[in-house]
């Protein structure tokens, strides 16, 4: 890893503007403040890929009413993975700037950032693609959307887990169907394939009812680095209580030591690292 990781988050102060995180740094952790809540970003490159992170992240202030915030996985084996997740992230950027904080507006800004996205990763037709998991907030409500297997989960204080998306994947509509538990499913064979992605002519975006959020709860969305290298309960315990900065500290930690291969017990999936906590304000 080029950047030796600390594993501890650096305090940035107020979110005034959006936060773009593009692969061009293998290792971060930030923490910042925001009239809706406290959020936390953490970034691992995998060690030894020759393209580096093929991760991207962004958190998108939307006046002070709404927070959108991103994950987009490069998807390994196509062409350009990281100029992939790096042109999703920056148009969703695009699309959300300057406009009206109105729920319908902000809606079809992140759809119409997807769908140019998506167009403009055809037009490439190198075969370049990439997951997406949004989260959009307000009003103490969060509604998600997205694409490939990037995932999002809302935990409470107590550990229940109140939202769960389902990846778009073999495995993950395997979970959903009941036919293979989370455990199993870090060790099943088909656990790299995806169904659905950015960058394909029948792309679909599954657009999530909105949920609402309690202050203590933690909403945490990730790339698969996270969830095929620590397992469920491991993630909410981590989350679920103390600051998201050290939450998200502890979640990159972890998967970083079960990719190395320290634990001959636990999952072990070397890939990029990508999450984003948030937590409302009380």
């Amino acid at each position: 890893m080029t950047d030796k990781p600390t594993c501890e988050a650096t305090h940035l102060g107020p979110l005034e503007d959006a936060s773009l995180y593009l692969g061009d740094s293998n290792f971060v952790i930030n923490s910042f403040e925001h009239p809706l809540g406290t959020l936390a970003v953490a970034i691992a490159a995998c060690d030894g890929k020759p393209n580096g992170n093929e991760d991207s992240a962004g958190i998108v202030p939307v006046a002070n009413d709404c927070l959108v915030f991103m994950v987009a996985d490069g998807v390994g084996g196509s062409a350009t993975p990281r100029k992939a997740s790096n042109t999703v992230v920056q148009t969703l950027r695009e699309s959300l700037r300057e406009i009206e904080d109105e729920d319908t507006r902000v809606r079809t800004a992140i759809l119409d950032g997807i769908e140019t996205s998506n167009k403009q990763l055809l037009n490439m037709s190198t075969g370049t693609a990439t997951t997406l998991i949004v989260a959009d907030i307000r009003d103490q409500q969060v509604r998600t959307f997205h694409v490939g297997d990037s995932v999002a989960w809302l935990v409470g204080q107590r550990g229940v887990i109140k939202l769960q998306t389902t990846p778009h994947s073999p495995v993950g509509f395997g979970i959903e169907a009941g036919l293979i538990n989370e455990t199993e499913a870090l060790k099943h064979k088909d656990l790299h394939i995806i169904s659905n992605v950015i960058g394909s002519s029948d792309m679909r975006v599954e657009i999530g009812s909105k949920t609402p959020m309690a202050p203590l709860d933690t909403l945490l969305i990730a790339s698969d680095g996270l969830f095929d290298n620590v397992l469920p309960d491991e993630i909410v315990e981590i989350i679920r209580t103390g600051p998201v900065g050290e939450g998200a500290a502890q979640l990159c930690k972890l998967a970083l030591e079960r990719m190395a291969g320290k634990e001959p017990d636990k999952p072990s999936k070397p890939d990029d690292f990508s999450a984003v906590l948030f937590r409302p304000n009380g």
